[in-house]
């Protein structure tokens, strides 16, 4: 019995490990934010902007966005927050889209924008193949667990 609980004890000790670790190693490993002057200069230059909300369908305790989202034919740009996590991707979207569900049945008319790797504030650059206004909404993805973090709608 005894051996039995050390056994348990020690998987989950290191259950718990592994998923912090896993939390928080994209923070520890994240690039610089862009200052709050960078992003300004991004949403200057673009054409439209919305809003991430913590109040989403699938928006949680961990998986949530918040702040203006500025989108420009160059770069997309957040000054705001999202909850760290790995392997973010920076999505658009022809329709709103608040659920994993609804991310899996959309994708296939979405476009990838590219990797988001900072938690407060981003400037993620626009391939130059990618026309913005032919798209209403930017997505926040995990592209690793399939999870939902945020979206706004900019049109």
């Amino acid at each position: 019995m005894k051996k039995l609980l050390l056994l348990v004890s020690h998987a989950a000790v290191f259950a718990v490990g592994f998923a912090l670790g896993i939390y928080l190693l994209p923070v520890l490993t994240a690039p610089r934010a862009p200052s709050s002057s960078e992003v300004a200069a991004a949403a200057r230059q673009a054409s439209y902007s919305g809003q991430f909300r913590r109040d989403l369908a699938d928006s949680d305790l961990l998986h949530w966005g918040e702040g203006t989202v500025s989108v420009g034919p160059r770069s997309i740009a957040l000054a705001g927050k999202l909850a760290p996590g790995p392997d973010y991707k920076l999505y658009l979207s022809p329709e709103f889209v608040e659920t994993e569900a609804d991310f899996a049945r959309v994708k296939p008319r979405m476009v990838r924008i590219g990797d988001v790797r900072t938690f407060e504030n981003f400037v993620v650059p626009v391939p130059e193949s990618v026309d913005v206004s032919q798209y209403d909404t930017v997505i926040v993805w995990c592209e690793s667990f399939s999870q939902f973090i945020s979206s706004a709608r900019y049109r």
